[in-house]
C-alpha cells in the first residue's frame, strides 16, 4: 500500500510540473491579449482591455471563414492521404522488390527537403493546370508535406501484421474485401489514428505553401495569423495564436476520443 501511494504522489507531481511547464508559455500570451501597450522591461502591460478579441470574433469576419477553410482543408488531405498510405505502406513493409529503398527515400523526401523549394516546384506546375488561387490546388500542395507521416505511421502498423492472419481468414472463406475490412483495417486502427492526427496538425500549420498556392484568395488560419505575429499588432496576434492552439488540441482530442471509443467497442480495456 506504501509503494502504491508513493506511486500516486510521484505521478500527480509529475504531472502538475508538466503541466505547469506546458502552461508557462501560454501565460505571457494571455496577457498580450489583453494589453493596450506592452513594451520591455516592463513585467507586465501598462493597461488591458478587449480590444484584440473584438478585432477577431466580430469585426473581422473573415476568421469563422478561415477556421471552417482550416478544417476543411485538414480532413480533406488528411483523407486521401489515408487512401494513398494504405497501398504504399503495405508495399514498403511487407514486401521486397527493386529498388524499394530510393521509392521509400521519395516518399520521405518532402521531410528532408525545405517547404519553401517544394512549394516553388508544386507552384510553377500548378500554374499551368489553373490551380493557383483555388482550394483545390491548396489540397494539392497540403499532400506533399503531410503524407510522409501518415505513411511512416501505417508502415510501423504493416511491419507486426502477418500474412498467416489473412491466409486463416482466406481460408475461413473471406474475400479480399472482408479480409481488408475484417483483419488489415481493425490492425491498423492505431497507426491510423497517429497518421491522421500528425496529417492534421501538419495541414493546420502550413503557411507558406497555403499563401503561395492559394496565392492570398485561400485563407486559413495561419495565413491571418502570420502578419499580425511578424511585425503587426501582437495583441491580435496572440489572440489568433490562441484559436489555432484550440483547433489543434481539439483535432487531437477528436482523436482520441475516436481511438477510445473503437477500442471500447471492442471490448479491449484502455
Amino acid at each position: 500500500m506504501l509503494k502504491k501511494n508513493k506511486y500516486t504522489l510521484w505521478v500527480v507531481s509529475l504531472s502538475f510540473v508538466l503541466l505547469f511547464i506546458v502552461c508557462i508559455p501560454f501565460v505571457p500570451l494571455i496577457l498580450m491579449s489583453f494589453s493596450v501597450h506592452w513594451s520591455w522591461p516592463d513585467l507586465f502591460p501598462s493597461g488591458y482591455d478587449l480590444r484584440a478579441w473584438e478585432y477577431v470574433f466580430l469585426s473581422n469576419t473573415s476568421i469563422w471563414n478561415a477556421v471552417w477553410m482550416t478544417v476543411v482543408i485538414a480532413f480533406v488531405v488528411t483523407f486521401i492521404n489515408i487512401l494513398l498510405s494504405i497501398p504504399a505502406a503495405n508495399a514498403i513493409a511487407r514486401f521486397k522488390w527493386k529498388g524499394k529503398a530510393w521509392i521509400e527515400l521519395l516518399f520521405y523526401a518532402p521531410l528532408i527537403v525545405p517547404p519553401l523549394i517544394t512549394s516553388m516546384g508544386i507552384y510553377l506546375d500548378f500554374l499551368r493546370y489553373g490551380l493557383i488561387g483555388t482550394v483545390t490546388g491548396v489540397i494539392l500542395a497540403h499532400i506533399a508535406p503531410t503524407l510522409p507521416y501518415m505513411i511512416r505511421a501505417l508502415v510501423i502498423s504493416f511491419q507486426t501484421l502477418s500474412f498467416d492472419w489473412e491466409n486463416q481468414a482466406a481460408t475461413l472463406g473471406a474475400n479480399g474485401w472482408q479480409r481488408l475490412r475484417y483483419v488489415v483495417i481493425p490492425h491498423l486502427v492505431p497507426g491510423l489514428i497517429v497518421g491522421c492526427s500528425l496529417s492534421m496538425l501538419v495541414s493546420f500549420s502550413q503557411y507558406i505553401v497555403t499563401l503561395l498556392i492559394g496565392s492570398g484568395k485561400v485563407q486559413t488560419i495561419p495565413v491571418l495569423m502570420f502578419p499580425y505575429i511578424s511585425g503587426g499588432d501582437q495583441a491580435i496576434g496572440s489572440v489568433f495564436i490562441m484559436v489555432y492552439t484550440i483547433m489543434t488540441l481539439l483535432s487531437l482530442f477528436f482523436m482520441q476520443f475516436i481511438l477510445t471509443f473503437y477500442y471500447r467497442r471492442k471490448g479491449i480495456p484502455l
